[in-house]
């Protein structure tokens, strides 16, 4: 498709804007599993009790693109999958989100939320029979990682944005975040947030040493037996890639066995004590893992409430990615979808979104906003990278369906999966 015939109807700024970005965006970050461990996983028979409606038929059986009727119009309504922990929550109540009720207020349209994507891969045997079949699943967003995201989308299990109906989105998106190599343009989706991988340590378990590169995590003889990585494949490999001088944008499949047996190696030695989703954080705070893999976010909740836990972007680099909001195939409402995705890409919204998880916005310009709402964290680079930290950041490249057969399969192996 022509980019003249993608932005045709647009709005002239908005238009000017988004064709600016096509044409000077560069790659965006790629990655993350919040591997949650909440145990709060959904089954399909029991989404109507959660607030989302079970799946219906359609009339056809195409799933590369909707030809079922929008109900926006008609029906209020939007069913919102996402991460639990991962949006503003009510002091008082946890079931209430101040920024979705403010989408009410403004448009009418109730979100239905729903905190049942636990794991990537899992969350995709969940909904994959219905896409398959060609069958609305109950939902009308949902939050996903990049590199799932872009499965879903070569698929043909997502549908296209009407890049109409998420003006701001198009308008506010970091520049950063515009051009995905596994969805060029954002035609079918804008990021949630954005996620960091550093090294973090606990100053108190190692003495007062510093640790400062993924090196020292493989090889320090202090840190044996008390360091861990992360269970996500893109991650772990993807820092030790930088580790060894190689790119985690233009690896081989030599360079990523290297990489595996590096890691390998400190099993072997048990200079690595275990491979974590999130669940890193308890044990780094109380000292039994000294130093290990952090996701930003995490970081921002676990330094306040120990100090003695430092980060460190290593000189070799590090890895980001982002979680992305998608309207799946057959969704029943698609125009009220599209509405909340650029709602979250109002300055203000995002601002306090941003406040709420800790984690970087996809969002230009919040920083007066965030610097009302919460100061420390508009002055913190984990929320808001600075440009040195933007001259260090890496993308794990896409892979090919036969590279992430064979890559995860090994990575399974190394960690015991």
């Amino acid at each position: 498709m022509e980019l003249h015939e993608i932005t045709a109807g647009l709005p002239e700024p908005v238009r000017k804007a988004w064709e600016r970005s096509m044409t000077n965006g560069r790659a965006a970050m790629t990655r993350r599993t919040l591997l949650r461990a909440t145990g709060l996983a959904v089954g399909a028979g029991s989404l109507a009790a959660c607030g989302i409606p079970p799946a219906r038929s359609t009339a056809t059986g195409d799933s590369t693109a909707s030809l079922v009727k929008d109900l926006s119009d008609t029906e209020k309504v939007v069913n919102f999958s996402n991460w639990p922990l991962y949006i503003d929550v009510d002091d008082k109540d946890k079931n209430k989100h101040a920024s979705l009720d403010e989408f009410t207020a403004a448009t009418g349209i109730k979100v239905r939320y729903t905190e049942d994507v636990n794991d990537n891969v899992e969350f995709f045997g969940k909904v994959k029979p219905q896409l398959a079949a060609g069958q609305d699943t109950g939902r009308d967003l949902m939050v996903l990682t990049d590199w799932m995201a872009g499965k879903l989308i070569r698929l043909g299990w997502v549908e296209k944005l009407t890049m109409a109906n998420v003006t701001n989105a198009i308008t506010n998106l970091e520049s950063r975040f515009r051009a995905p190599d596994w969805d060029p343009g954002r035609l079918y989706s804008y990021p949630w947030a954005g996620i960091q991988t550093v090294v973090a340590y606990n100053k108190k378990a190692t003495n007062g040493k510093a640790v400062t590169s993924v090196a020292q995590l493989l090889d320090d003889p202090d840190l044996k037996g008390r360091v861990s990585f992360l269970s996500e494949m893109r991650d772990t490999v993807g820092m030790v890639l930088l580790s060894q001088g190689k790119s985690p944008e233009k690896f081989t499949a030599d360079d990523y066995n290297a990489a595996i047996a590096r890691l390998q190696k400190a099993v072997d030695s048990k200079q690595i004590r275990k491979f974590t989703g999130n669940d890193y954080g308890q044990e780094l705070s109380s000292g039994d893992i000294a130093a290990c893999l952090a996701w930003g976010g995490d970081l921002i909740q676990l330094r306040a409430d120990n100090p003695d836990i430092e980060y460190v972007i290593p000189e070799d680099g590090y890895l980001a990615s982002t979680d992305n909001m998608l309207v799946p195939a057959k969704a029943q409402h698609k125009k009220n979808a599209e509405k909340l995705i650029d709602f979250y890409f109002q300055p203000k919204v995002a601002a306090e979104l941003t406040a709420a998880i800790g984690y970087v916005s996809g969002c230009a310009g919040i920083k007066d906003e965030l610097t009302k709402l919460a100061p420390d964290m508009a002055e913190n680079p984990l929320v808001l990278p600075t440009a040195e930290m933007a001259a260090k950041v890496h993308v794990f490249r896409s892979l090919t369906e036969a590279e992430e057969s064979e890559f995860e399969d090994k990575f399974s192996k190394l960690i015991g999966a």
